[in-house]
C-alpha cells in the first residue's frame, strides 16, 4: 500500500519518495515495524488472554518436568507472529507480486489451520486437537496450491544460469536473456548446481516435461508438509522454535536477495529469479516477528505460540524455499526440524515393531529429541526398556537445550550458505 503511494508521489518529485523503490529500505523498515508490532501487540494480547483465562492445557508432569511452572500460560501466540508479519508486508510490499501473494496465502491458510487446532484443544477441552487427517489435508492443499501456481503462473519465471568456458580456461557464469518457466532447482555439492525435475522423469520420453512439473508439485507438497510438521514438533521448549526459525529465516533472506540480484546470482552460480526481491521484505518481517515474539516467549515463557504459530512458521519456510528453488537444501538448513521428526518416527515405529513381539522397547528416553535431554530417570516408563537410556549421561535445563539447538541451527545455516561455493 505505502509502496504504491510513494511510487505515485515520486512522479511529482516529492522529496524522499524515490527511497521506497529500494528493497533494502523497505526490508529494514519491515524488520523494525514487525519488531515493534510484536512487542506492542504481544503485551495486549497476553493480557487479554489472561483476562479471559485462555491458557495452555496443564501439561502432564511425566512428559514435561517443568509443567508445574507453566500452568496458566496463554497460548495461540502465533496470532502475534501472524499479525506482525502481515501488517508490515501489506504496508511495504508490492502486492501484485505473485511470490508475495503466495507467502501471504500460506501464512493465512496455515495460521487458520493451526488456530482451529488450538481452539479445539482450549475451548473444546480436547487435548488431541484437530484430527491428524484434517491437518495433513490442510498442509497438502496449500502445498498443491503453491506448486500448481508456480507451474501455471506466467509471472513465476527464472533466468537460468549457464557456465561458459573461456579461452584462458576460466569459467564465466552468465544468465540466459529470456526468463522462462524452469524445472531446475539448486542442489548442493554438484558442479553445475542444478537438478532438473524433467531429467529425473526422462524415462517418460516426450512426456518428461509434464511429468517433471507433476513431480515438482508433489515435491512442493512434501516439503511444505514436512517442514510444517517439523516446526510443530520443534515447538516444545520456551523460545526453541522461534529462535531456530529466525536463524533459518536469515539464511533464506540471504538466498532470496542473492537470487533477486543478477550479479550476485552469477557470482554464486545460481538462477536469477525476477521478482524474488519481495521475498526479502516478507522474510525481514518474518525475522522481526520471530525475534519480537522471543521478547515474551524466551524462558520463562509468558505466551506459547501453539500450532497457530508453529504450523505457519514451517509452512512459510517450506514455501519460500520452493519459490527460490532451494528446497533440496532444506535437509541441511532445517536439520533440527528434520532430526526432531526423524526421532519421533524412529521411536514410534520401533516401539510398534517390538510391541508385536510382546516387548516394550523404546530407542530414546523421550521424543521429540529435545525432550530426550531433559527427561528424568524418575519419569521414565518402568515397564519399558530403553536402548539409549544412558544418553545423555545427565539432564539439562530447557534454556541450555534451547540455546544449544540455536547454536546448531546457526552452524547448519552457515553450512547451507557455504554449499553454494562447494562443488
Amino acid at each position: 500500500m505505502l509502496y504504491y503511494l510513494f511510487r505515485f508521489l515520486e512522479q511529482y518529485d516529492i522529496p524522499g519518495a524515490h527511497i521506497w523503490s529500494y528493497i533494502s529500505f523497505r526490508a529494514l523498515l519491515a524488520l523494525i515495524l514487525s519488531l515493534i508490532i510484536s512487542a506492542w501487540f504481544g503485551e495486549y494480547f497476553i493480557k487479554w488472554m489472561k483476562r479471559h483465562k485462555v491458557a495452555e492445557t496443564a501439561r502432564d508432569a511425566s512428559i514435561d518436568p517443568f509443567g508445574v511452572e507453566k500452568k496458566g500460560v496463554p497460548t495461540m501466540g502465533g496470532i502475534i507472529i501472524i499479525v506482525s508479519i502481515l501488517v508490515p508486508v501489506i504496508l511495504l510490499g508490492r502486492m501484485r507480486n505473485i511470490y508475495l501473494i503466495l507467502m501471504i496465502v500460506t501464512t493465512v491458510w496455515l495460521g487458520f489451520l493451526g488456530f482451529m487446532d488450538d481452539y479445539i484443544k482450549i475451548f473444546r477441552k480436547n487435548k488431541e486437537g484437530l484430527k491428524g487427517l484434517y491437518k495433513i489435508v490442510g498442509q497438502v492443499s496449500i502445498g498443491f496450491i503453491v506448486g500448481l501456481t508456480l507451474w501455471l503462473s506466467p509471472d513465476a519465471v527464472v533466468r537460468e544460469n549457464v557456465s561458459e568456458p573461456q579461452k584462458n580456461q576460466e569459467i564465466v557464469v552468465k544468465h540466459k536473456t529470456e526468463a522462462v518457466k524452469s524445472l531446475q532447482t539448486t542442489i548442493p555439492f554438484i558442479k553445475n548446481h542444478n537438478l532438473n525435475y524433467s531429467s529425473v522423469m526422462s524415462f517418460l520420453g516426450k512426456y518428461k516435461v509434464a511429468a517433471g512439473w507433476v513431480l515438482f508439485v508433489i515435491m512442493t507438497i512434501i516439503v511444505v508438509t514436512a517442514v510444517s510438521n517439523g516446526a510443530n514438533l520443534n515447538d516444545g521448549m520456551d523460545g526453541m522454535c522461534a529462535g531456530n526459525s529466525a536463524i533459518i529465516g536469515v539464511a533464506l533472506l540471504i538466498f532470496a536477495y542473492i537470487s533477486s540480484h543478477i550479479i550476485y546470482a552469477a557470482y554464486f552460480d545460481i538462477m536469477y529469479i525476477p521478482g524474488s526481491q519481495e521475498l526479502v521484505v516478507f522474510l525481514s518481517a518474518f525475522i522481526g516477528a520471530m525475534v519480537g515474539f522471543l521478547w515474551y516467549n524466551a524462558f520463562p515463557a509468558q505466551v506459547f505460540m501453539g500450532d497457530t504459530g508453529s504450523l505457519t512458521i514451517g509452512g512459510i519456510i517450506g514455501v519460500c524455499a520452493v519459490i527460490i528453488h532451494k528446497e533440496l537444501m532444506l535437509p541441511i538448513l532445517c536439520g533440527i526440524f528434520f532430526i526432531e521428526s526423524l526421532s519421533v518416527i524412529i521411536q514410534t515405529q520401533w516401539f510398534k515393531i517390538q510391541k508385536r513381539k510382546g516387548k516394550r522397547v523404546r530407542v530414546f528416553r523421550a521424543t521429540p529429541i529435545h525432550d530426550n535431554f531433559r527427561k528424568l530417570d524418575s519419569q521414565l516408563d518402568q515397564t519399558s526398556t530403553y536402548i539409549l537410556k544412558n544418553w545423555p549421561h545427565r539432564q539439562f535445563h530447557e534454556s541450555k537445550i534451547t540455546i544449544r539447538f540455536w547454536i546448531t541451527t546457526i552452524i547448519l545455516a552457515a553450512l547451507t550458505i557455504i554449499t553454494l561455493k562447494v562443488r
